[in-house]
């Protein structure tokens, strides 16, 4: 068999996105097939030992990638508030929210002109998100409180669009962060229905 079928039919047995420890159970030499692989750009690179099967599979979207480096995982804040139309804003940050404990600027990644960043949250406050296709993300209600936590405003909030968040949840899930949270979140004119 040749190098490039061998390559090909190993690439097969993985995921679009994958990690070292999968190509070691399949490559025995993974060193030398993640290298050849990326020299040939039949695999892209995402941070150290964290790929993307991008000549079977294409590239994946900047919220499956972000999910994917630091389960459990979901998108939250400004990212998450575009995505649902809340926000005409268009982010060039997307939050990932974790469980994780290795966060901060220093371990944020570049994907795609994107930059994503990662911030711990307490397993008290890991709720209120749902899976969309191969990724999480916070519900509308969830990413304005997480905004609020993270950031203390959120930009703009004079041009929030609203018609798709239920009050009486929002305010039930700000009874479960800290108070500041929920004395900001009654600071904001346009939150209250």
């Amino acid at each position: 068999m040749t190098k490039e079928k061998n390559t090909t039919k190993r690439l097969k047995s993985l995921p679009p996105l994958f990690r070292k420890q999968d190509a070691e159970k399949v490559a025995p030499h993974t060193g030398m097939f993640l290298s050849r692989a990326l020299k040939n750009g039949l695999i892209h690179r995402i941070n150290r030992g964290n790929y993307i099967n991008s000549f079977l599979y294409g590239l994946p979207e900047v919220e499956e990638v972000a999910c994917f480096l630091k389960p459990p995982a979901y998108i939250s804040c400004e990212w998450a508030l575009n995505y649902h139309g809340i926000s005409l804003q268009l982010p060039n940050v997307c939050t990932v929210i974790t469980l994780v404990t290795s966060v901060g600027k220093k371990r944020s990644v570049d994907y795609q002109g994107i930059t994503i960043e990662f911030s711990r949250i307490s397993p008290a406050l890991f709720f209120g998100y749902t899976l969309y296709k191969n990724f999480c993300i916070a519900n509308p209600e969830k990413a304005i409180l997480d905004t609020l936590y993270y950031r203390g405003t959120i930009p703009a909030h004079d041009e929030l669009e609203l018609d798709q968040v239920d009050f009486k949840a929002l305010f039930t899930m700000a009874a479960k962060y800290p108070a500041s949270v929920y004395q900001k979140l009654n600071n904001l004119p346009s939150v209250h229905p």
